[in-house]
């Protein structure tokens, strides 16, 4: 069977119209859907068995990471939150009145009320609803798309004109007369067409302009573009003059409506009602030891197990067996394991298995948890960004808080006796056996355990105390939780939903701030750029002379900051990369880097004392060797009052040619000298020692005074 589910985009191949499914109802019967490009659009109905149909013929194509409108970030301007915010104050209370919301005459009365409340015109309350619907139901599609406005004007009625190539298509009474014929002719009947059909239908009975034929088959030749309605203003009229009543009563039948339709549009307010309501997540330490695939002689603790499950049919839906946590990373890998697909997650470690084995890969509309992981701010992108919502203490089922804890206890007491490392009761105790140098297992051989388990379980754990309904008993529904999800898909579906994987991922990796400095962008000591930075030359104009550095919000992964995350409007984010020189960060965690940088500091801190000590003795010595040559000096020095300034200073330069004649006998090289005294001696060494540069004086010319003066003395 297909699975559909809320947000999953479907592409027309004949038309390529894209629709986003909104809605479906529990029984999985119908659903509604919206046109996501069309700017006047609104949801229609149609049966998710007719939208199946279309899919196995071809006619539709699921759009595996649909980017036609981006979901907006955390990370917007103060004036777009504000927009944003508004927007959803404004339309939060009526967003959850599914399906009566999508139901043109109820949807009527509920905006009519709305404009009452809050003062806002029916067109900005519609405009903002459109825009909640056709990107992803998220807080965050509500964000204004200022790089995206148009010109100011009247928006056209997509039922009323539509602009072709050949120009505009203007839709008078009599089109609107053939559309309705159509769809009671072709779809509301018995046979269970499609819309595509009638439509087909509408246009060869209406719209042909000749016919001829071919190999004794009837051809068409339709109108001019300009003068055939399109398939989307077709499906504009549909949703716009048909309920879902009428619908489903007209192709299923008085009878089955009231069997199958009535109640299940009325039990929306169920709070467990079908797979994907609610998620239960929590974490574990596991019962053994392990040991590092690197070296089997060290022991690396205890694993953490992190186990997502469907409340509805205690099926586990993710896991992750690692060493983080339990934290914010250990829950954020078991839900990007909720959503990925399993088979290709356990070919990973070398399990093959079919998809009918576990066939889980969604959100659900509401995750439960029971710890501090999902409490502050890094659940805010996964609630706006995903529209999941998140529940700490349901105070009104405190039974569910048991669900992952037996589960804990179920895996832990069925594969305990077969590992080594295990530990029992007596762990701890004075005398008893230390387990952990029993320690056999890598964390990869225990993650293969423990995903032998969960497909052990999902297909066959029979839940005896499982308090079936009804109808489930009928249908011979076992209580395992593989029989109970199918049975749930079937028959009370719609709460699971789709998104991108890159997507779920973006949103759930932690924010942090970052600043755009002249050097690079600055996250955590560390610089980055990216190619948005280069082209609109962020680091020039973060010169204090230009604009000045100025905060960006971006997303990371703690454990490898080789790359982190900008958050960007219309892209959703564009990635960052390390700046060459900061080399030394590749692949690197953010907790090594924050030992690293504290290591630095400490070593600059102790190296500061350090230099400050030398400092400090430098000063001594020179203090030391100055005190003792005042000493001698005033030892051997006529006193000052014994002689003149003159006769002090007055042959300063006669003095320094004495000195110097002294300074070169000592200094004057004597290969002869210094080979008799090497063989006078074992060994010797001789420093080679620079020569000391001389002073300008060393080079001046005598004066011309000064030579006459040794001619007149060298002549006596």
């Amino acid at each position: 069977m297909i699975l559909l589910s809320v947000n999953d985009v479907l592409k027309a191949v004949d038309s390529g119209l894209t629709y986003r499914i909104l809605w479906i109802d529990e029984g999985g019967i119908i659903a509604y859907l919206i046109d996501v490009h069309d700017e006047k659009a609104i949801p229609f109905v149609q049966s998710t068995n007719e939208i199946r149909q279309q899919i196995v013929s071809d006619e539709l194509v699921k759009v595996k990471d649909f980017d036609g409108h981006p979901a907006i970030n955390v990370s917007i301007t103060e004036k777009q939150k504000k927009h944003r915010d508004d927007a959803w104050d404004a339309i939060r209370s009526v967003v959850e009145l599914e399906p009566y919301l999508y139901q043109r005459d109820k949807r009527g009365e509920i905006v009519k009320k709305l404009v009452k409340k809050t003062g806002i015109s029916r067109i900005s309350l519609y405009k903002y609803l459109r825009r909640y619907w056709q990107r992803g139901k998220t807080i965050d599609a509500l964000t204004p798309d200022y790089g995206r406005s148009g010109a100011k004007g009247k928006d056209r009625e997509i039922g009323e004109i539509i602009e072709t190539e050949s120009g505009e298509f203007s839709l008078h009474e009599q089109d609107k007369k053939n559309i309705r014929d159509a769809i009671y002719r072709y779809y509301l009947s018995s046979k269970k067409n499609s819309l595509a059909h009638a439509y087909r239908m509408m246009v060869k009975e209406n719209y042909s302009s000749d016919s001829y034929y071919e190999d004794g088959a009837l051809k068409i030749i339709l109108k001019n573009e300009e003068e055939v309605p399109t398939e989307r203003m077709f499906r504009y009229w549909f949703a716009k003059d048909f309920g879902v009543e009428e619908t489903i009563i007209k192709r299923q039948g008085k009878k089955d409506f009231e069997r199958n339709h009535r109640a299940v549009l009325g039990s929306s307010t169920y709070e467990v009602f079908g797979p994907g309501s609610r998620f239960q997540i929590d974490a574990t330490i596991g019962d053994v030891y392990l040991v590092s695939s690197y070296n089997p002689d060290w022991i690396i603790g205890r694993p953490i197990i992190y186990f997502v499950i469907d409340v509805f049919s205690r099926m586990i839906t993710g896991m992750y067996i690692g060493l983080e946590g339990p934290s914010w990373i250990g829950a954020m890998m078991a839900l990007e394991n909720t959503v990925a697909n399993k088979v290709e997650y356990c070919k990973k470690f070398g399990i093959t298995i079919s998809e009918s084995q576990w066939a889980c890969e969604h959100l659900p509309e509401i995750i439960l948890a029971d710890n501090g992981e999902f409490e502050g701010y890094k659940v805010e992108p996964l609630i706006n960004g995903l529209n999941v919502k998140v529940e700490n203490h349901p105070a009104f089922r405190p039974d569910w808080k048991g669900i992952v804890e037996k589960m804990f206890d179920t895996s832990q007491s069925q594969i305990k006796p077969f590992l080594p490392g295990h530990i029992d009761k007596d762990f701890r105790e004075r005398g008893a056996e230390d387990y952990r140098l029993k320690a056999k297992l890598t964390l990869e051989q225990y993650t293969k355990i423990m995903i032998q388990f969960v497909l052990h379980y999902n297909n066959n754990h029979y839940m005896e105390g499982y308090v079936r309904e009804e109808e489930m008993i009928e249908a011979g529904v076992k209580p395992t939780p593989k029989e109970l999800w199918n049975w749930g898909l079937i028959n009370r579906a719609g709460k699971l939903k789709t998104a991108p994987t890159n997507t779920i991922r973006f949103y759930l990796m932690p924010t942090g701030d970052a600043r755009v400095t002249n050097r690079g962008i600055k996250f955590q000591g560390m610089l980055y750029s990216c190619e948005t930075a280069v082209k609109e030359s962020w680091f020039t104009l973060a010169k204090p002379n230009q604009k000045g550095s100025w905060g960006v919000k971006v997303s990371y992964d703690a454990r490898n900051v080789s790359k982190i995350y900008l958050h960007d409007n219309e892209k959703i984010y564009e990635t960052c990369y390390l700046l060459d020189h900061q080399e030394r960060y590749q692949n690197k965690s953010l907790d090594e880097v924050k030992d690293l940088l504290k290591r630095e500091r400490q070593d600059n801190k102790k190296q500061k004392h350090t230099s400050l000590e030398n400092n400090v003795n430098f000063i001594s010595s020179i203090e030391q060797i100055a005190k003792e040559a005042i000493k001698e000096a005033n030892a051997k020095q006529t006193p000052l009052k014994e002689i003149s300034k003159r006769q002090k200073t007055g042959d300063i330069r006669k003095n320094r040619l004495a000195e110097k004649e002294v300074n070169r006998k000592k200094e004057v090289f004597d290969l002869d000298a210094a080979l008799e005294e090497s063989n006078d001696q074992e060994t010797v060494v001789v420093p080679f020692e620079e020569p000391k540069s001389e002073t300008k004086e060393d080079y001046e010319l005598p004066s011309v005074r000064d030579m006459f003066r040794k001619r007149k003395e060298a002549n006596k």
